[in-house]
């Protein structure tokens, strides 16, 4: 039994403990069902995935990723609730947690920075699961270095011309739309950046080719070959695309950790289970105390890195305003911890850890892209360091 003892941390409130139980309750007794493990990777991938977005939408549990405005459950952003859902999807199925998660951080730009028009367009549909999105902005030569990037932007007439590449770009090839940044005018890095939704059926879009990776998710690589959209695409201000993107990590980089803190759930559950059950020697594996210092191990890492999780999360819902600092530790500590945690639990589980489609097997797969994506642990690091070293300047 997975504990479940941190949900009365007072990081929490009630609702958000109702909301937890209602998406375990509903991942135990439908998941299954609707993603079976052998249907979350190949050719059944993208419909599995779109199965999820339906399914997620119709038990209303997408309206944690839009405003109350447009259907969703809070005013703004409530990152504790992003949070739980992450986790808890996670321990039980990492392509329901993606799936969740791309309808976030897919059209998080648009709820932070989108006319109404855009976000009227948009979001309610992207809370019902009735349009998918996409986030857009990595490339070959420039991801953690946003200001690299070489995809440009042009405005003609009505409209903007874009032209580049983009990569390792989720939901690629299933997304609805997409919110894509470019180079927008000559000012240099950073400062030259402006945001765009990109509609799937745009004159001059398309998916290049798609990335198979350890843990299977839709992924690939976008092509826009003078891509014409129109001048309503346009996501706030020119020039405003890296404030833009940094605003949604914002948001988001924490989620990434509440995620690894469900597969390191799940790693600790199965590890127990097998401890218990496995016989060495004429005893159980539990009962030897190096099994016992693994697993006292692996529980205090999941309860440190839950600490930073939700205390970054609190603090972006109860003080507002960046928390790059906050989510950047948690993002790097449950990342790098999870790792260990589940690399334990293949340890723990022997020669059936490493066997195709067993769960720790599964876990360990899933874990390793989290401690590249949405900054890799060595850029937390920098991030880190430069708000200590930044301390006092003001």
């Amino acid at each position: 039994m997975t504990d479940k003892t941190f949900l009365d941390w007072p990081f929490l409130d009630d609702t958000h403990r109702e909301f937890a139980r209602a998406i375990d309750d509903w991942a135990h007794r439908e998941l299954e069902g609707i993603a079976p493990h052998q249907a979350c990777e190949g050719d059944l991938m993208d419909k599995t995935a779109r199965r999820l977005v339906t399914a997620l939408g119709e038990q209303g549990f997408l309206k944690a990723c839009v405003p109350a405005a447009y259907g969703g459950r809070a005013a703004s952003f409530d990152v504790r609730g992003l949070c739980l859902a992450r986790e808890t999807l996670a321990r039980h199925e990492g392509l329901a947690d993606f799936a969740f998660a791309m309808q976030g951080l897919g059209s998080a730009a648009i709820t932070l920075f989108g006319t109404e028009a855009q976000k009227s367009k948009y979001l309610p549909k992207v809370g019902k699961g009735e349009l998918v999105p996409a986030f857009a902005i990595s490339e070959a030569d420039a991801g953690s270095d946003v200001g690299a990037m070489t995809t440009t932007a042009v405005k003609d007439g009505d409209h903007y011309v874009i032209t580049g590449d983009k990569t390792w770009i989720s939901n690629a090839g299933i997304a609805d739309f997409y919110t894509v940044f470019a180079r927008l005018g000559d000012a240099p890095g950073a400062k030259g950046l402006a945001a765009f939704i990109v509609e799937a059926d745009a004159p001059g879009f398309k998916v290049a080719s798609r990335i198979d990776v350890i843990a299977p998710h839709p992924l690939g690589k976008l092509r826009f070959e003078e891509c014409r959209v129109p001048s309503s695409a346009l996501l706030s201000l020119p020039g405003e695309g890296f404030k833009i993107a940094m605003s949604v990590l914002d948001v988001f980089r924490s989620t990434v950790a509440a995620a690894a803190l469900g597969f390191a759930r799940r790693a600790l559950q199965e590890a127990l289970k097998r401890a218990k059950s496995r016989q060495v020697f004429g005893n159980a594996l539990c009962d030897y105390q190096i099994t016992q210092a693994k697993l006292a191990e692996m529980a205090l890492s999941i309860d440190a890195a839950a600490l930073l999780v939700y205390r970054a999360a609190w603090t972006k819902d109860t003080k507002g305003g960046r928390v790059t600092r906050e989510a950047s530790m948690a993002k790097l500590f449950a990342t790098e911890e999870a790792q260990k945690v589940i690399d334990q639990a293949v340890q723990i589980w022997g020669g059936l850890g490493v066997v195709s489609g067993v769960a720790v097997e599964r876990l360990y797969r899933e874990i390793r892209a989290l401690r590249i994506y949405e900054g890799t642990s060595e850029v937390q690091k920098l991030v880190i360091a430069n708000a200590l070293l930044s301390e006092g300047k003001n």
